[in-house]
């Protein structure tokens, strides 16, 4: 059953800085309807139990059949940030985008009727021909993105990289999109940067996710440095700009340090984005993985998931691991959670939007009373 009523919708739709209408973006099979799952079920409108499986906006018999979408679906619904306070909630109109090349026309209409777009870039592929296509349609459009790399667990599970790799994996998918923004943006964004702001994505900046649409987990970096704020007794803004980039943290000195080696013992350091961030998620997997007893949770996987805030049912212990695992992901990091806040966060309300797409929009003339009142 629906999070929402009519009458909440209703008045929302007339607080125009509490919508946001975007579009989901990728190249075809990277996981965009499966991520849109996750939203679906924040909203009530599927069970979390079939996040990843039911694509809910694959409504036609032949993206059923074929598991690709041919038809850009909308679906509109409440969710809440940051927290169940009814005064924090916003209505998101979304729209599911084909990614094949030969839809691309569904995606040009989609994004004219947007204000921001989520591009979602598989981590084992990375970016492909048709994600820079749907970029710089976006970037035409003056439409800000935010960034989801989807398909992590594929890292983890088939590939079996080390958390090392993964943050290899992923800041080249992060130099890739950002080249194909300054490319293609660089001209068309200058004329309203005031306006739009900065448009490069920065994991930093929280304008980049990272999770398992298939799953239904995913995080942002602003959700670690929240879980480590009281443990390095930091603010959630310092220890964010410690969860990137070349920054690790030495135990023996008890500081952050640049250097990769140790300035007391000469032993090499973890990068923090790796031992605060995938390796936590890397024990999970292999935890759950290794189970040897399909009726039980083991008490060492006990205290791990308490220690996560998991609760989990009765029910759940005689889940087989890899249902098992994905129950434990998705209450630790339910990706609706991950995506709602970059939503909320990095993609403008039509207040902003039209502001700077206006001209785009109307070819009348832009001093007049229509072109003001868009």
């Amino acid at each position: 059953m629906v999070n929402f009523t009519l009458d909440q919708l209703e008045k929302l739709l007339f607080q125009k800085e509490r919508i946001r209408n975007i579009s989901v973006i990728a190249h075809v099979d990277h996981g965009k309807s499966t991520l849109t799952d996750s939203l679906a079920a924040a909203a009530g409108f599927i069970d979390e139990e079939v996040v990843g499986e039911k694509r809910v906006l694959d409504i036609d018999k032949n993206e059923i059949e074929k598991g690709i979408t041919i038809k850009s679906t909308n679906l509109s619904f409440v969710l809440n940030y940051p927290n169940n306070n009814n005064d924090n909630q916003y209505v998101i109109n979304l729209i599911d985008c084909p990614g094949h090349v030969d839809f691309s026309s569904e995606v040009t209409a989609a994004l004219r009727v947007s204000d921001g777009a989520m591009v979602v870039v598989d981590a084992v592929e990375g970016c492909r021909s048709q994600t820079e296509t749907v970029l710089r349609q976006a970037l035409q459009e003056r439409i800000k993105v935010v960034l989801m790399i989807n398909k992590v667990d594929r890292l983890i599970e088939e590939l079996q990289q080390t958390p090392e790799e993964c943050y290899q994996s992923f800041v080249r998918i992060i130099e890739n999109v950002n080249v194909t923004i300054n490319t293609y943006g660089a001209n068309i964004m200058n004329e309203c940067k005031e306006l739009i702001g900065d448009i490069e994505i920065n994991p930093i900046r929280g304008n980049v996710a990272f999770g398992s649409g298939k799953m239904g987990w995913g995080f942002t970096l602003l959700q670690f440095a929240e879980m480590y704020s009281e443990k390095f007794k930091m603010s959630k803004e310092k220890v964010l700009t410690k969860l990137w980039g070349d920054n690790y943290y030495d135990y023996e000195a008890k500081r952050w340090t640049t250097k990769s080696i140790s300035s007391k013992t000469g032993k090499a350091l973890k990068r923090g984005f790796c031992e605060f961030v995938i390796e936590p998620i890397f024990k999970v997997f292999e935890k759950v993985k290794s189970r040897t007893n399909q009726e039980e949770v083991e008490e060492e996987l006990e205290k791990m998931i308490k220690r996560m805030n998991v609760t989990l049912k009765l029910e759940d212990h005689k889940k087989d691991n890899k249902t098992l695992l994905k129950t434990i992901m998705r209450r630790f990091l339910p990706a609706s959670n991950a995506m709602t806040e970059m939503i909320v966060l990095h993609l403008p309300s039509p207040v902003i939007a039209q502001q700077y797409r206006y001209s785009l929009l109307y070819t009348g003339d832009l001093n007049d009373k229509y072109a003001k009142a868009l």
